[in-house]
């Protein structure tokens, strides 16, 4: 009933930017989390950012100063603004989200597709 719909990735040069969104849909109560994470081919999918429902922010290290992430609420909607992109930031990246379907409901985790993103000149 909950669905993550990612967008905003494609190829991009050294130093450049990409804002990469994912839109939250269906019975959705509160959401309580909203992370970003990525996985590069042969390596195992790594935690980028976090924002919590109450709007603290987490980093991995290899992104802090350049990556941003965001949330608009109105439209359950959460945001990475990536700038001075680096070709190992080349991945997949997938939208994550902890979701409460009703106010006695378990949260439950939900993926996103995936939206691609690579850095090459």
């Amino acid at each position: 009933q909950v669905q993550l719909v990612e967008s905003g990735g494609g190829l991009v040069q050294p130093g450049g930017s990409l804002r990469l969104s994912c839109a939250a849909s269906g019975s959705i109560f509160s959401i309580y989390y909203m992370g970003w994470y990525r996985q590069a081919p042969g390596k195992q999918r790594e935690l980028v950012a976090t924002i919590t429902s109450g709007g603290r922010t987490d980093y991995v290290d290899s992104v802090k100063g350049r990556f941003t992430i965001s949330r608009d609420n109105a439209k359950n909607t959460v945001y990475l603004q990536m700038n001075s992109l680096k070709p190992e930031d080349t991945a997949v990246y997938y939208c994550n989200a902890a979701v409460s379907r009703g106010i006695l409901s378990t949260v439950n985790s939900y993926w996103g597709q995936g939206t691609q993103v690579a850095v090459s000149s």
